[in-house]
């Protein structure tokens, strides 16, 4: 966690390093040390910009949000031109990749959830998926390959995903390999994780996927995840907002996002056995409920 102090105002923040990006805490630590000694007052903004995007900066921007709105007196949403205040949001829940049995009974664990995402490694997968849509058949499935699939997989696969509850199928290729997705017919949207990850990213998407999961750990922040998903919603690319495994102090400035979002995909603290103090989560319903107390009051 990241705490910044400017006297009797502080911002707060957290984020989470990404391993397949090369981060790790130590790596991340020395970031967010060196990029604080950068900062100067009114400028401070564009300083933490001028960072690689990633989770350092995103730390170092959401603690100055907070900041900001403290010294202003203002919530976030308001010093970011947001339309509206977060309100409580529904998330999808998470069936971990496991055997097929042990993803038959996660999926009728979260029975009554609205939108389930089925984690699969290029395994047994359609049997994977077959499982948690005959749990929850009346779930829509977004099935998270994490580059795992083959393009023989993907070709065989995905013609079978829609009779299969499927909607979105997010990041089948590895993505220095994903060409193969340009011009490729498809029943289901097919949404970029590892191949999205700022505003940089788009010109390499464009015609490729039919939607960006935008986290604020890849994005490098609350500034450039606002930046994405405007631009994302005027070139007509619809929007997953997605999360790491946290507490609900790296959920909450998502959660200023969330109604702008096609999917939400934010059960980062409802997979954690407990959460911080204050939060207001509803882990049965996987109802998100924006708390002042952990971040962002003014």
């Amino acid at each position: 966690m990241l705490e910044l102090h400017d006297g009797p105002h502080s911002g707060h923040a957290e984020c989470v390093p990404y391993a397949r990006y090369g981060e790790s805490i130590e790596s991340v630590c020395a970031e967010i040390e060196a990029g604080c000694r950068r900062l100067h007052g009114t400028e401070a903004r564009a300083e933490a910009h001028a960072m690689p995007s990633g989770a350092a900066r995103n730390a170092i921007d959401c603690a100055l949000w907070e900041l900001e709105a403290k010294r202003a007196r203002q919530p976030v949403w308001q010093l970011a031109g947001l339309d509206a205040e977060p309100e409580p949001v529904r998330t999808m829940r998470t069936v971990s990749v496991g055997s097929v049995d042990e993803m038959r009974a996660a999926a009728l664990a979260l029975d009554g959830s609205r939108v389930i995402k089925v984690k699969v490694d290029g395994g047994p997968d359609l049997e994977r998926i077959e499982a948690v849509h005959q749990a929850v058949p009346t779930a829509s499935l977004v099935v998270d390959a994490n580059e795992a699939w083959s393009i023989e997989q993907m070709n065989a696969w995905l013609p079978r995903l829609p009779e299969l509850g499927v909607s979105v199928l997010e990041q089948p290729l590895h993505a220095g390999r994903d060409s193969a997705l340009d011009g490729l017919p498809r029943g289901v949207l097919i949404c970029a994780d590892e191949s999205f990850h700022d505003r940089q990213s788009f010109s390499s998407i464009a015609d490729r996927y039919d939607m960006v999961n935008i986290k604020l750990d890849k994005a490098g922040g609350l500034s450039e995840a606002i930046y994405c998903m405007r631009l994302a919603q005027s070139s007509g690319v619809q929007v997953m907002l997605g999360c790491m495994v946290s507490t609900s102090l790296a959920i909450e400035p998502a959660l200023l996002l969330a109604s702008g979002a096609d999917y939400v995909d934010l059960d980062g603290p409802l997979l954690l056995e407990t959460d911080r103090e204050g939060a207001l989560h509803d882990r049965g319903l996987g109802l998100l409920r924006p708390s002042p107390s952990i971040w962002g009051a003014s």
